[in-house]
């Protein structure tokens, strides 16, 4: 049977592990051979380790296992002139772009809007909100190119459509996206390329299972343990479970990159088991 981006190819930032692998796996199961990109270093005050440059090949491994093509490389979203580059190489190589999966972010430790070091507001709009107009910057001019049409998939958070207190910078960029998708998605309309977000609560990766994130959840202990933080989590959602799943998140951005979605664009999608509805 066929794939449903069978022949297509998928761009896919943070490839190397997690959300962005997920991605990978599942749009190449489903026909699209893979552009990768993934940073590849830990950044500085992000409070969990970066992917690695093995993660990265593990997950070339698991889409050459599936039969299709990919070219991956390293680099940063930050850096708007290489990841151009990168994209522009690739596609020369694969032949076409259909599919943007803008899924590179970090998350940090909380804190105040007053108390933040200034760097570390910078490093989260650079990364959350340039990166991810960077990316859809490198990627746009080859969709429109090819004159098929195509989809851009924007990673989001509850925090995009939903305010937090202590991460001021987070939610931020996070509303910042919603803004720039729906732009893009009219601008892009005519042309049959739909832009889209998604907005996953918890997600069972290293950005939310990690000790600043358990801190995060229950302040009121001193040393939380990965269970006192599931117990919490689990109470943010109306569906009973801490969080979801990379592969919940690759699953809907599958619907919204296909042509199951082809009337769709400008959405928010939640994929929150709920937790917007408290």
């Amino acid at each position: 049977m066929t794939g449903r981006v069978e022949g297509k190819v998928a761009f896919i930032t943070g490839a190397a592990r997690g959300q962005g692998r997920a991605h990978a796996i599942t749009l190449a199961r489903e026909g699209a051979d893979i552009i990768a990109v993934d940073i590849c270093e830990d950044i500085p005050g992000v409070p969990y380790p970066g992917g690695s440059r093995e993660e990265l090949a593990e997950t070339a491994k698991a889409v050459e296992a599936l039969g299709k093509r990919i070219i991956t490389s390293v680099a940063d979203v930050r850096d708007l002139p290489t990841l151009t580059a990168v994209v522009d190489r690739a596609v020369a190589e694969l032949g076409r772009l259909d599919i943007v999966a803008a899924n590179a972010g970090i998350a940090a430790a909380p804190t105040t809007a007053p108390g933040m070091d200034y760097s570390v507001w910078q490093d989260m709009i650079d990364i959350n909100l340039n990166g991810v107009y960077h990316t859809c910057r490198a990627a746009i001019p080859h969709i429109q190119a090819g004159g098929r049409g195509g989809a851009i998939v924007i990673t989001n958070s509850v925090a995009g459509l939903h305010p937090f207190a202590n991460i001021p910078h987070y939610v931020t960029a996070k509303h910042g996206i919603v803004g720039l998708a729906k732009s893009l998605a009219l601008e892009l309309g005519p042309g049959s390329i739909r832009v889209n977000s998604i907005h996953p609560t918890q997600v069972a990766t290293p950005m939310a299972d990690n000790e600043a994130t358990w801190r995060m959840f229950r302040p009121d202990l001193d040393n939380p343990t990965r269970e006192d933080f599931l117990e919490a989590a689990r109470m943010l959602q109306v569906l009973p479970t801490p969080w979801v799943e990379p592969e919940d998140i690759a699953n809907a951005l599958l619907f919204l990159v296909s042509d199951d979605a082809r009337f769709i664009t400008g959405a928010a999608l939640p994929v929150d088991a709920g937790a917007l509805l408290k």
